[in-house]
């Protein structure tokens, strides 16, 4: 089984990402799944504004869109910024909303089948609004979202310090990213045994 993570972080590597610590704790728990995880910083890559799968020479997103079919989940992590997710998880969404007319073989929309989940940090508050939005999102575009299938940490109410710079809440944030893990990982399987008919 394969994932692929969508980091929306705004730093570019090798910058330290708040996001991508979080999501990590998710990626490590997929791995004890023997699940094959391929990460994306969308930040080191030309991604074009648009809404379609590709846009020319240049334009990194095709990569990226071909990894998204051949994985059964996807990871999609951001960062919370004015209480809204990074532009590079809505440019994300906006590239993504190709697939809706995209089929398979059996002429299903390419995303049915698959599973998806959200990561969110930030140091202030609006994880929640932020995880509705990506999952609305996903959610039109075909994927299945399973039950609790998020983790987030947030410094609410108010602004505060950064994942990084402190303690405070990482033991609730990864129990709840192991769970997201587990629970994508359990309802691919199911949809493996048994997909979503055309």
């Amino acid at each position: 089984m394969r994932a692929v993570v969508l980091n929306c972080t705004l730093k570019k590597s090798p910058e330290q990402s708040n996001t991508d610590l979080l999501a990590q704790v998710v990626i490590d728990e997929l791995t004890k799944k023997d699940v094959e995880v391929t990460t994306y910083r969308l930040a080191d890559h030309d991604i074009q504004p648009g809404v379609t799968t590709d846009l020319g020479p240049g334009d990194e997103w095709p990569l990226i869109h071909a990894s998204l079919l051949q994985a059964e989940i996807l990871v999609f992590a951001t960062p919370t910024w004015v209480g809204h997710p990074s532009s590079l998880a809505q440019r994300a969404l906006e590239r993504m909303d190709a697939m809706i007319s995209e089929t398979d073989d059996e002429d299903r929309p390419v995303a049915y089948n698959r599973v998806a989940g959200v990561v969110v940090t930030g140091n202030e508050d609006g994880a929640h609004h932020v995880i509705s939005e990506i999952a609305g999102g996903l959610g039109d575009i075909g994927y299945t979202i399973p039950g609790q299938a998020w983790t987030y940490w947030n410094r609410g109410p108010g602004p505060g310090p950064s994942y990084s710079d402190t303690g405070e809440g990482h033991e609730w944030s990864e129990n709840t990213g192991r769970t997201m893990a587990a629970n994508l990982h359990a309802v691919a399987l199911a949809l493996a045994e048994r997909p979503i008919p055309a």
